[in-house]
């Protein structure tokens, strides 16, 4: 059994240094060590240490999904988890898709089917449907539809987005007439 953890009853004084942790992370495929507070998530040095900025802060709080990036193939929303709970784990970050020049197939699928517009949403978008095609979750373009629906776009891209998940996955793209889709809405 853990020892309950001791709680300072004052807080610091102003000025006083800032414990900090060390964090390894491999990033994109490179090793990183890191000093980091407590409180930093994992977006927060992703962007502000690491500086690889295509992870997005949208809500920070969630809900919108922009920060989504993947932990071990499995997608995460960044800004909910503390940059010291992913210690020693593997992090990729929409910089880390393409394998230089060649494009990752999602990342390809959604230039051929035009899923982005203003392209703030457009890295966690990425970043979830590939987390989607790793899971091996999905069979049908309904599903597809739900298990992104963590991910806002703003802009209304969302046919775009899942006909380029959906072609990847190689799922035949059939409309749903039980769920038709009206533009402006989130189909999820």
């Amino acid at each position: 059994m853990n020892a309950p953890l001791s709680v300072p009853t004052t807080p610091a004084a102003p000025g006083a240094p800032v414990a900090t942790y060390p964090v390894s992370l491999t990033i994109n495929g490179h090793q990183h060590d890191f000093q980091v507070a407590a409180w930093v998530t994992l977006l927060d040095l992703l962007r502000e240490r690491a500086g690889l900025t295509g992870s997005k802060k949208g809500c920070d709080h969630g809900q919108c999904g922009a920060c989504t990036v993947l932990v071990g193939g499995r997608r995460i929303n960044a800004c909910l988890t503390l940059a010291v709970m992913q210690n020693g784990k593997e992090i990729t970050t929409v910089e880390g898709l393409a394998q230089g020049d060649q494009l990752h197939p999602l990342q390809q699928a959604f230039i051929d089917h035009d899923a982005f517009q203003c392209g703030y949403c457009t890295s966690g978008q990425l970043c979830s449907g590939v987390g989607l095609i790793n899971e091996r979750q999905a069979c049908t373009t309904a599903q597809v539809r739900e298990l992104m629906s963590g991910n806002i776009c703003r802009c209304g891209a969302y046919p775009g987005i899942v006909a380029a998940v959906t072609e990847v996955m190689g799922i035949a793209q059939a409309d749903d007439p039980a769920r038709p889709y009206l533009p402006g809405t989130v189909p999820a």
